[in-house]
């Protein structure tokens, strides 16, 4: 009997946990409870050209997808930064098969994969791609236009409002 209520206990617990869903077309983020808004940010940045199902190093896209935080730093030029696990499998994948990595850089990516905890961060699709401040960047820039190489942008401000809801793990909605 216990089995077969395990998975639903499990949806039932995903239910209660909070994550983050970053809507790039409305340059918002929530923070979610299950399935309802918690917490929400409008005036966010993006990269400063647009999005991309494969972001690659140097194109300035936000790469759509599900991430999970795997670091943070406090120390950040951009005040905080919340690190993605980026490049995923699922990137990596997606990258091979549209040709944007031949087969060998696709090998060795997922062989780094296979014995680091975390993305490898110095690959042809990037990395370094998370959610920060603007740090002493200009606010009134950050107001009007997608400025980051990547990343998600908000205010110093509301990053210090957002802190307490990640952590290592926390998932991300990119989309």
């Amino acid at each position: 009997m216990l089995l077969l209520l395990m998975p639903i206990l499990s949806v039932f617990a995903d239910s209660h946990k909070k994550w983050v869903l970053v809507d790039t077309e409305s340059r918002t983020l929530a923070v979610m409870k299950g399935e309802s808004e918690f917490l929400k940010f409008d005036e966010i940045a993006i990269g400063r050209a647009g999005t991309s199902e494969v972001h690659v190093l140097g194109d300035d896209t936000t790469p759509l997808g599900e991430f999970r935080i795997t670091r943070i730093n406090d120390e950040s030029k951009y005040y905080r930064f919340f690190g993605f696990d980026y490049p995923t499998l699922n990137h990596v994948l997606k990258a091979h098969y549209q040709g944007v990595i031949d087969y060998s850089t696709f090998k060795a990516i997922t062989n780094q994969m296979e014995r680091q905890r975390v993305s490898p961060q110095l690959t042809a699709l990037g990395g370094y791609i998370g959610i920060h401040g603007v740090g002493g960047g200009d606010p009134e820039v950050h107001e009007d236009y997608n400025w980051t190489n990547g990343c998600i942008a908000l205010t110093n401000r509301q990053v210090d409002e957002l802190t307490p809801y990640l952590k290592i793990g926390t998932k991300v909605i990119v989309r």
